[in-house]
């Protein structure tokens, strides 16, 4: 997992605008790191335009992944990872950085001209957040999707086997119609098409 950059971009107009942003390119060599971050601007700004005010998006470009909040403000936040760093993850540092970029830069700060703003938290966000697993109720988080998970396929299961146990009663049963029982029987082959994978 790895987080490569963050990034607050002005899209309220066709053309965005890069206020601030922090990279970590430590992993490419150093005749090739100014081309990603070129690279990494360019995507983040574009995928900045094409995010509308509310919406949060996750966006694969090559063997990146964009994620994406835009505010009402006319201001987005982009993070670029690798496909393996959670989304969870990354839309919660999105809106921690957006809000404390609010606080310091209110919109008369930037709404007016293409100013690059000093934004120094980006520096300790990119490092602090290389590590998700470390940040703080991460784990839990985790934890309670996994068993999340894990509850909702005991469900499935379980349901499949009362919906084998239904069909037995439905053939056994006297107190349906011909007509229900070929109904069941016909809605039954019709789901079967759209089972659990």
């Amino acid at each position: 997992m790895k987080l490569y950059y963050i990034g607050v971009i002005k899209n309220e107009s066709k053309h965005s605008h890069e206020l601030c942003a922090e990279t970590d390119l430590n992993a490419y060599s150093r005749f090739t790191r100014n081309n990603y971050g070129e690279f990494m601007t360019f995507s983040s700004k574009t995928i900045a335009e094409r995010t509308m005010p509310g919406q949060r998006q996750d966006v694969e470009v090559q063997e990146y992944t964009c994620h994406a909040y835009g505010r009402i403000e006319g201001v987005c936040g982009v993070v670029i990872s690798d496909h393996d760093y959670p989304a969870l993850v990354a839309h919660q540092l999105l809106s921690k950085v957006i809000d404390e970029f609010l606080v310091r830069y209110p919109r008369s700060a930037w709404a007016t001209s293409n100013p690059t703003l000093e934004f120094p938290q980006l520096k300790d966000y990119i490092m602090k957040y290389q590590y998700p697993e470390q940040i703080e109720g991460f784990t839990k988080i985790q934890k309670d999707l996994d068993d999340t998970r894990i509850v909702l396929h005991k469900t499935i299961e379980s349901v499949l086997q009362r919906g084998e146990k239904l069909d037995d009663l439905v053939a056994k049963s006297d107190e349906l119609s011909a007509g229900s029982k070929m109904f069941y029987t016909q809605a039954r082959k019709q789901n079967s098409c759209c089972g659990v994978m």
